[in-house]
């Protein structure tokens, strides 16, 4: 596998020359769509398919479930570039060819990202099937070391201490709050922590991440998240439940990736279209 840990600028732009050949589309809006959430890019309108291999120095993600591809083209009136399938740190991926996409979509000239994903329930009040809106995170690899803006920092990307305090829009929020109000879509609110997977968490695990502050637990979001923020994107997040890890002082409820999909696709897809629609209505100009 090739990973590339190193990019500069003009490895961002490859990537942008090699999208601009293929689509026109001019994209206000960015949609990283997670884990059985990929169905609201098949209602993007006059779409353009580009796969990421097609794509200069795009790393390729082999996960179940993931289209690997972006899709340019209108939703509710507005320019959006979404992915089909994202990249994971667990697949041995660099932090920085992980939120490589998010860089490119900067470059695209992006400016507000919605990044959804598929994450465990650790809040006992949810259960299978809700939506969480993000209004924090914890980004627990980040902290350990695998961040991804360690290294030399490049101004014209983004300043050197990013400031995280409001790192989920709180106007882009609101927004999905009414959303939600006026269609009648229970949406949760909470803090998600990123771990770096692949495997799903023990019991102690599960514990611990609960008394850190954590409402719902996942792989991947934090470093899209944190890049996006350092490049003057505004971000707005969502997790679709699949899972509950509150089963038990003892043991968890005993999940796999399959049903991390289906639930995604068949409950959890839906209700999230709808928000998603509702908040590029609101940007739309």
């Amino acid at each position: 596998m090739t990973t590339y840990d190193h990019y500069t600028i003009s490895d961002y732009d490859l990537a942008v020359e090699a999208l601009r050949a293929r689509t026109s589309v001019q994209p206000l809006v960015g949609l990283i769509l997670g884990s059985g959430l990929g169905t609201l890019a098949e209602s993007i309108e006059k779409a353009d398919y580009i796969p990421y291999n097609e794509v200069p120095r795009f790393p390729q993600s082999q996960v179940l479930g993931h289209r690997n591809r972006f899709v340019a083209g209108t939703l509710e009136g507005v320019s959006v570039l979404a992915m089909q399938g994202r990249i994971h740190y667990y697949e041995g991926f660099s932090m920085q060819a992980v939120t490589f996409p998010v860089r490119v979509m900067q470059r695209m000239g992006v400016k507000v990202l919605i990044v959804t994903n598929a994450a465990g329930g650790l809040n006992p009040s949810f259960a299978a099937g809700d939506l969480m809106l993000i209004t924090d995170h914890i980004n627990l690899p980040g902290m350990a070391g695998n961040h991804p803006l360690i290294g030399h920092n490049d101004d014209a990307l983004g300043e050197r201490f990013p400031d995280m305090s409001a790192a989920y829009d709180p106007q882009l929020c609101a927004v999905a709050r009414s959303t939600a109000q006026a269609k009648g879509i229970t949406l949760h609110e909470g803090v998600y922590m990123g771990l770096s997977g692949p495997s799903f968490e023990t019991p102690a695990e599960v514990r611990m991440l609960q008394r850190l502050g954590a409402d719902a637990v996942g792989m991947s979001t934090v470093g899209e998240v944190t890049v996006a923020r350092h490049g003057g994107m505004r971000v707005l997040g969502f997790s679709g439940i699949t899972n509950m890890l509150v089963a038990g002082e003892t043991h968890g409820q005993e999940v796999s990736h399959a049903d991390v999909l289906a639930m995604g696709r068949d409950k959890i897809a839906p209700a999230l279209a709808a928000l998603v629609r509702g908040v590029l209505a609101s940007l739309r100009g």
